[in-house]
């Protein structure tokens, strides 16, 4: 969605201080995020980044990390001026447990604001596994490092990847702590997905055109399909994802917030705060699933060779694919079911989300005898190759009135002279430098979708596990 806002770089000097310096995240999106910004000039002239972990290391050593996640993103060839980035990099070593390496962390801040001569702006990046928040929250708060240095200069926030929390209860007591810290407008909750470009376009897409909007709803709707599919599997994260599985991954977030922005309501304007309201309404009107329900509404599976992956319990029942059939119960809506599909180890990858269409009466489809004609389609593909496709029907050419589907799409790659789109990282940096909290959840949508999920992971440890061959659309023998 686009903002009336103009996307100037930056000014007030900005330091990121990265929880989680040498991990995975971090290497593979966080610091060729940063350093792809700071090469387009979108960030402060002024700034730093602070790394901060339990491994045993010097400024030198996170710099020369920095520059090989780089080099790698940029397919092996290390791209001009990544020196001149990596001497914006410090790191300062400790164990989140530690109350005294906070403190090292507030030297750091405070020698480098001595540097600029102003009291600089604090992001604080949590790039780290969801079990060590409450940990390093807890240690915020009591550092004092969450406190703004110079009154009403120098703005301090933090960026949080999902989960938020393993059931609404933990979610909950995180939020009490993280309350007693930051303001709402000082939390950006991280879903990557929300960032993704065709994504942002659905409420553009469905609330400036007339042509569809009046048709986003249950008298012409039969049904949308949401799918986050994976070739890959869980790769070096084996410990990490059997403690959490598909559901907590992507279910609770993901696919909850591809979801809400095809069910929310018009949100009237562009102000963050309306957009997140309307996508909380949506998420608070999903219909329950409880337990004697589940069979008819949830579908959990494992891919074949996952418990032989690294770090696996060889009897594992940890799903890597789940499947929800999903009701969203207000006026526009109720009746109309919400398909949720995610797995690992599909024979594609494909992020898509459809609405199909409940067919016309028309008297022309009496006459097509010859085959049953599909309804019509609008598909926006989130990947690979983001673009937007409606499916319709015409005249088969020839004698009579047989009719064919047809289709007319649109390809954000191949759209000439169109400003180049940032990825979904760089978008996240930049927002959350700029304050714009409009592709990151808030406290009402994250309580709203463990508020949806929670009961179904109470209910579900009993539900069969279907094993689904790699490689393939999934459980076998499941109506999809």
């Amino acid at each position: 969605m686009s903002h009336s806002r103009t996307h100037t770089s930056p000014e007030a000097p900005t330091v990121f201080v990265i929880f989680g310096a040498f991990g995975d995240l971090s290497e593979q999106k966080l610091l060729p995020a940063l350093f792809d910004l700071w090469q387009k000039k979108m960030l402060p002239k002024q700034f730093r980044i602070v790394g901060f972990s339990r491994r045993d290391a010097r400024d030198a050593d996170v710099q020369a990390f920095a520059s090989s996640a780089i080099a790698h993103k940029h397919k092996g060839k290390t791209p001009r001026g990544v020196a001149a980035f990596c001497a914006h990099l410090h790191y300062v070593h400790g164990i989140f447990e530690d109350p005294y390496a906070y403190e090292r962390v507030a030297e750091a801040l405070v020698a480098i604001d001595e540097q600029f001569g102003v009291c600089s702006n604090k992001l604080f990046y949590l790039a780290v596994p969801p079990n060590t928040y409450g940990t390093i929250f807890e240690n915020l708060a009591h550092s004092g490092l969450t406190i703004p240095c110079g009154g009403n200069k120098g703005w301090t926030r933090i960026l949080v990847e999902k989960p938020f929390g393993r059931d609404l209860a933990t979610a909950q007591k995180l939020d009490v702590t993280l309350g007693l810290l930051f303001k709402e407008e000082q939390i950006f909750r991280i879903d990557h997905y929300l960032a993704k470009e065709n994504l942002q376009n659905i409420l553009a897409f469905r609330f400036s055109n007339a042509l569809f909007e009046p048709l986003w709803r249950k008298g012409y709707i039969e049904k949308v399909e949401v799918r986050l599919w994976e070739t890959a599997g869980i790769g070096r994260r084996g410990g990490f994802y059997e403690d959490i599985g598909a559901l907590r991954d992507v279910g609770q977030n993901h696919m909850l917030q591809m979801l809400a922005l095809v069910a929310m309501d018009d949100p009237q304007t562009i102000d963050p705060s309306a957009i997140r309201a309307a996508r909380a309404r949506a998420l608070v009107a999903l219909r329950p699933i409880h337990a004697a329900a589940m069979a008819d509404h949830v579908v959990r599976g494992q891919y074949q060779s996952y418990r032989r992956e690294a770090h696996v319990d060889a009897d594992s029942r940890t799903e890597t694919y789940v499947r929800i059939k999903a009701y969203v119960d207000n006026e526009r809506w109720s009746g109309v079911p919400f398909y949720l599909e995610a797995g690992k180890r599909m024979k594609e990858n494909r992020v898509d989300i459809t609405l199909f269409f409940k067919k016309a009466p028309s008297w022309i489809r009496a006459l097509d005898a010859v085959a049953e004609v599909p309804a019509n389609t609008l598909t926006f593909r989130i990947q690979p190759d983001e673009g937007i496709i409606l499916t319709f029907l015409a005249k088969r050419p020839g004698f009579g009135m047989a009719l064919e589907s047809k289709s007319l799409s649109f390809s954000y790659g191949s759209a000439r002279g169109r400003t180049k789109s940032l990825e979904a990282y760089e978008r996240i940096l930049f927002d959350c430098i700029q304050g714009d909290q409009t592709l990151f959840a808030s406290t009402a949508e994250v309580a709203a979708s463990w508020g949806y999920i929670t009961p179904i992971l109470t209910a579900w440890g009993n539900e069969q596990l279907h094993m689904y061959e790699d490689g393939s659309l999934g459980p076998a023998g499941i109506t999809k």
